[in-house]
C-alpha cells in the first residue's frame, strides 16, 4: 500500500501539494483495500461471503446474517522494497537516481457486530481505507527533492452500520462512513540565480489540520442456493475540506546579496494559511463465490473505484490570493479483478490463496516523486483457526508493481520508477 501525487518546481505548486496531495499505498492511487487477514488471504475476493466482521469494509450486506455478537481486531503491517528511481534526459538526466526509504506502516481495524434481534444487527467498523507514507533516502541531494522529500496521508473511518435479513438467503446493510484525514508533506525550493541556474533556496513543510468528511455504503448479500451466493457493495464518495500551514525555511547560498533577495521573495518565518479539498472515490465490488466441493470455494470479484473525481485540486491562499489556483489531475476511474480460493483442511482450519490485478487510476504524465503509481499483481497465502473462544487468521500478500516510465512528465521530471511490495495481516475474533 504506498504513494504520492503531483506539483511543480515553484513556490504555489509546493504549498499545493502539501495541503491536498496523499501519499503512497499498496492499491490504486491511494487506497488501502486490506482491512481483514481472512477476505486478505484471497486477495480481498470476499464480497460474496462476507461472513466475518470484515464485512463491515467488504460488503455490509453480510452484516444481516451474523447470529451472535462478535468482535474483531487486527492490523495490516504494510513494507516495501526495492523502490527506486533511475532519471531520464534531458532532465533530470540519465546518472539521477533515488531509492525511498524502508516502509514499515501498520495500519489497525476493528469491527463490532451486534445482533439486535432475527431480523436486526448493528456494526461499528474502525479502519484506515487510505494513506501511507512516500520518504525519499538522502533527502539534501536527491534530485526529485523539489518536488517531494516526505509526503504522508494519515486516514481513519468510524462507520456505525445496521443489517436487515430480508428472508434467509437475501441480506441488506447501511451504514455512515465519518472520514477523518490530515496530510503532511516536504520538499526543497529553488529559485533561478542569473549566473547560476536553478539554486536551491528553502525547505518548505506543511502540516494540514485533522479535518472531516462524510459518506455512506450500502451491500447486498444472496445466497442463491447451498453452493452459490452473490454480493454486491458500494460506497459513496467522501469529500474533506482541509485547512492547514505552510512554512518555509531558509537555505543560505552564501551569497548575502541574493540571499537578501530571495528573503525579500518568498514567506520565509510565518505560518501560511492554505485551504483546498480531494474528493475520495466512489467504490463499487461485484462478487460471485460457488463451493466447488464441500470444502473448497472460490470466488471472483471485480471492483470500481470512481477516480475520475480527483479531476482538479482548489488550491486557496486566503492571505496571498494570487497564489490560489486550479489545480489539473485528469485521473481515470479503474477495475481491479480478484480471485480467492478457500480449502478446508479440517473442522476448525482452512488455507486462502489469492490473486489480484489492480489498475493505476494516474496518467502517466503525472507519475513523479510525490505519487509514482502503477498497475500491479498480488499474490496472497492465508490461513485460519477458529477456536472455542478466539479465532485467528493470518494473510501475506506480495504486490508486483510494473515499472513506469514517464518521458513527458508535466512537471519536467523524467524518469523510471519501480517498486515491490509485501503486506502481513493478523486478525483476532471473539
Amino acid at each position: 500500500m504506498d504513494r504520492r501525487v503531483q506539483r511543480r518546481a515553484m513556490v504555489t505548486a509546493t504549498l499545493v501539494v502539501a495541503v491536498c496531495l496523499p501519499a503512497a499505498a499498496f492499491a490504486g492511487g491511494f487506497s488501502v483495500f486490506e482491512q481483514g487477514a481472512k477476505a486478505m488471504g484471497m486477495a480481498g475476493a470476499f464480497t460474496a461471503q462476507a461472513d466475518d466482521p470484515s464485512a463491515l469494509f467488504h460488503n455490509v450486506g453480510g452484516l444481516a446474517f451474523f447470529d451472535h455478537r462478535q468482535v474483531a481486531v487486527g492490523l495490516t503491517l504494510v513494507t516495501s522494497t526495492d523502490e527506486s528511481f533511475v532519471g531520464l534526459a534531458p532532465s533530470p538526466g540519465a546518472d539521477a537516481r533515488g531509492s525511498l526509504e524502508s516502509l514499515r506502516e501498520p495500519l489497525p481495524h476493528l469491527y463490532w457486530v451486534q445482533p439486535i434481534n432475527r431480523t436486526w444487527s448493528f456494526g461499528l467498523a474502525i479502519n484506515a481505507p487510505f494513506g501511507l507514507k512516500t520518504e525519499w533516502e538522502n533527502p539534501d541531494t536527491f534530485p526529485g527533492r523539489f518536488i517531494n522529500t516526505k509526503a504522508s496521508l494519515l486516514v481513519v473511518d468510524v462507520s456505525p452500520n445496521v443489517g436487515v435479513r430480508v428472508n434467509e438467503t437475501l441480506g441488506l446493510g447501511f451504514g455512515l462512513v465519518v472520514r477523518s484525514s490530515e496530510v503532511e508533506l516536504n520538499r526543497r525550493q529553488q529559485v533561478v540565480h542569473p549566473l547560476l541556474g536553478g539554486v536551491e533556496v528553502a525547505a518548505v513543510g506543511l502540516e494540514s489540520d485533522m479535518e472531516q468528511g462524510y459518506g455512506w455504503q450500502a451491500g447486498l448479500l444472496h445466497h442463491a442456493s447451498d453452493r452459490v451466493s452473490w454480493g454486491f457493495s458500494y460506497r459513496s464518495p467522501v469529500s474533506v475540506d482541509y485547512r492547514g500551514t505552510a512554512r518555509f525555511r531558509q537555505i543560505p547560498t552564501g551569497q548575502p546579496q541574493f540571499d537578501a533577495l530571495v528573503a525579500a521573495m518568498l514567506p520565509f518565518g510565518r505560518d501560511l494559511a492554505v485551504e483546498t479539498a480531494i474528493e475520495f472515490p466512489a467504490t463499487a465490488s461485484l462478487g460471485l463465490a460457488v463451493d466447488l466441493t464441500p470444502a473448497t470455494l472460490l470466488e471472483l470479484d471485480v471492483n470500481w473505484a470512481g477516480w475520475s473525481s480527483f479531476d482538479t485540486l482548489p488550491i486557496r491562499f486566503p492571505d496571498v490570493p494570487a497564489l490560489s489556483q486550479d489545480r489539473p489531475e485528469n485521473w481515470d476511474d479503474v477495475f481491479n479483478y480478484r480471485l480467492g480460493l478457500r480449502l478446508a483442511t479440517g473442522a476448525s482450519s482452512e488455507w486462502r490463496f489469492g490473486f489480484v490485478y489492480d489498475e493505476s487510476p494516474q496518467p502517466t504524465q503525472a507519475v513523479s516523486p510525490l505519487l509514482p503509481d502503477a498497475d500491479r499483481n498480488g499474490y496472497t497465502v492465508g490461513w485460519g483457526h477458529r477456536g472455542a473462544a478466539v479465532d485467528l487468521d493470518l494473510a501475506l500478500m506480495y504486490l508486483d508493481f510494473d515499472s513506469r516510465t514517464n518521458d513527458r512528465s508535466q512537471d519536467g521530471f523524467n524518469g523510471t520508477y519501480a517498486q515491490t511490495g509485501w503486506l502481513f495481516a493478523a486478525t483476532l475474533g471473539f
